[in-house]
């Protein structure tokens, strides 16, 4: 612990206004953050982590009030101060790492002039240098071919290529406290190890604090020197990390912790084994799919960018088979390759026997027969529309059911993902991200699919929340005889989930096997990497990002 106190939040009470009500958010918080010392906030979502950030930026939305209480920084007080004052501290003294880089990066500029702005604001560079600095940045949190990025719009990249974006912002201008909420709950586990390992760098050679925001019990145990424990509102326990891992004292930590899926205990899969003569549900075949690809106007070939490269693997009956690998690895666009959302440039995809057309040439039968719960519910749900409409509207679509048929399916099914009746009528916003999820798992299933496949369905949620959907999936894979494909970067979840693990990367698919094979026996150098760089929630183990 250093001596000289960065960051003082003394008796902070926080309340939201809505409907003419006031609901009290955080309760006498208090936390302190040092120099050189990294401070985790952790608990689940709607605990008052993320508001407790924003109370410090000094950006609550306009229903957020501060009751009472201080907040200092290097002895300044923050409660109360003139936007105008604030705005010269945001940037220069602290700067923060915002959970979603798409909603927090501005989709008309580059990359290269929104890493460039703060860099001529508050550090006074020219253009070019600021140019240069940016494409060292980008290359400093780990992304590849930097001077070709900077001129990319963020949709041009992937959701953890905008995490990195956002990393390379916030730590532009060398603050004297870093803000970091859920920075690398997108990430890979070797890009995740990366950017733990290069915020830990720049707090040593910077003196910098680190408040850190997280519900990754694992990542707490590798970057943490004192850990705040929070639960609707409140701080329920405190203390030094090795304490809080090794004698958690209260009933919440100690359920917190219970949730992180154990990487290193034998796997044990209930399924049984598949014959030879047993025919696959799903089976893919050399399938290919570029994207871009054009001929020059001299009549040359330019080639394109092969997402998916000559990908072959099958997929059993009730079985649930994990895709794993880093972003950009390709995971995604095969699933949707696989579901007719993205055009395969080459290969053949059979379902239960049959060939799989394009999505315009697909019957109604195979459309409902493969369904997909999205890694963001909120994203692919309707906000104009209330949750039972959304669910129903699918049954609609495929002419399933009368309308009191379709309305006592929906509230059956909202029942069997554990909402009640009453969701129906209410708005995507009005439900917690796990909720969301849920109701996602529900619209995915309402046609009685054979083979469901979760992109990264589980990856935004709280470890308990997380728990929980996972159980979920795994009772209605029994109750329903529900096959999966389970695409994640988590290898925590993949193991605790899957019966066969796929390891993909730059396209193809580079090792296969059982789960306790791959966690056991890997033999590909890129899965032994994957593996080695899994966060262990314990504070002795894999401590390399503290190194």
């Amino acid at each position: 612990m250093g001596e000289n106190k960065l960051l003082e939040i003394n008796n902070l009470n926080v309340s939201f206004q809505a409907n003419g009500t006031e609901k009290r958010i955080l309760n006498d918080v208090n936390i302190s953050v040092n120099q050189n010392e990294t401070v985790c906030i952790v608990g689940e979502s709607g605990s008052g982590k993320s508001v407790t950030s924003l109370s410090v930026m000094g950006l609550l939305p306009e229903n957020g009030v501060i009751d009472s209480g201080s907040i200092r920084l290097k002895g300044k007080e923050l409660v109360g101060l003139d936007e105008s004052d604030y705005r010269a501290i945001r940037g220069n003294d602290i700067s923060m790492i915002f959970q979603e880089p798409m909603t927090a990066l501005n989709p008309v500029l580059t990359i290269g002039f929104q890493l460039a702005e703060p860099l001529r604001e508050h550090r006074q560079m020219s253009k070019k240098e600021a140019q240069r600095e940016a494409v060292k940045l980008l290359k400093r949190v780990g992304i590849p071919q930097p001077e070709s990025k900077v001129a990319l719009y963020p949709h041009e990249l992937s959701g953890g290529q905008r995490q990195r974006v956002m990393i390379a912002m916030a730590l532009a201008t060398n603050p004297s406290l870093l803000i970091a909420d859920e920075p690398t709950t997108a990430l890979d586990v070797t890009i995740q190890a990366q950017i733990l390992s290069l915020i830990h760098d720049l707090k040593e050679q910077n003196n910098m604090g680190v408040l850190f925001i997280t519900h990754d019990m694992g990542v707490v145990a590798q970057i943490a020197d004192y850990v705040v424990v929070m639960y609707h509102g409140k701080i329920v326990e405190h203390g030094d990390v090795e304490t809080i891992f090794k004698a958690p004292k209260q009933d919440y930590t100690k359920k917190l912790l219970a949730a992180v899926p154990d990487i290193d205990a034998v796997h044990v899969t209930s399924r049984p084994k598949f014959a030879d003569n047993t025919k696959p549900i799903l089976s893919v075949k050399d399938v290919s799919t570029i994207y871009g690809g054009h001929k020059h106007l001299l009549g040359k070939n330019i080639p394109g960018l092969k997402a998916v490269n000559h990908v072959s693997f099958e997929i059993f009956e009730g079985e649930t088979v994990g895709l794993v690998g880093e972003s950009g690895s390709g995971k995604s666009t095969l699933g949707r390759t696989i579901l007719g959302l993205e055009k395969r440039s080459h290969g053949d995809i059979r379902f239960e026997g049959q060939p799989v057309s394009d999505l315009a040439k697909r019957n109604a039968k195979l459309i409902a027969g493969m369904q997909m719960i999205f890694q963001d519910p909120f994203g692919s749900l309707d906000p104009r529309q209330s949750v039972g409409a959304a669910i129903e509207e699918v049954l609609k679509i495929h002419h399933r059911l009368t309308k009191e048929e379709r309305h006592a399916k929906t509230l059956a099914l909202l029942e069997d993902v554990g909402l009640s009746e009453d969701s129906y009528d209410r708005y995507p916003h009005e439900f917690s991200g796990g909720q969301r999820q849920r109701i996602g798992i529900a619209r995915a299933i309402v046609l009685d699919p054979s083979l469901v496949i979760c992109d990264e369905a589980v990856s935004a949620l709280d470890v308990t929340i997380q728990a929980q959907v996972l159980t979920l999936l795994k009772r209605l894979q029994k109750t329903l005889d529900l096959t999966y494909l389970f695409i994640s970067h988590d290898l925590g979840v993949v193991r605790d989930i899957s019966d066969r693990i796929l390891v993909m990367y730059l396209g193809t698919i580079v090792e296969s096997g059982s789960t306790e094979q791959i966690f056991r026996h890997p033999v590909h150098p890129y899965t032994k990497r994957l593996l080695s760089a899994i966060p262990r929630p314990d504070p002795n183990k894999m401590a390399d990002c503290k190194k």
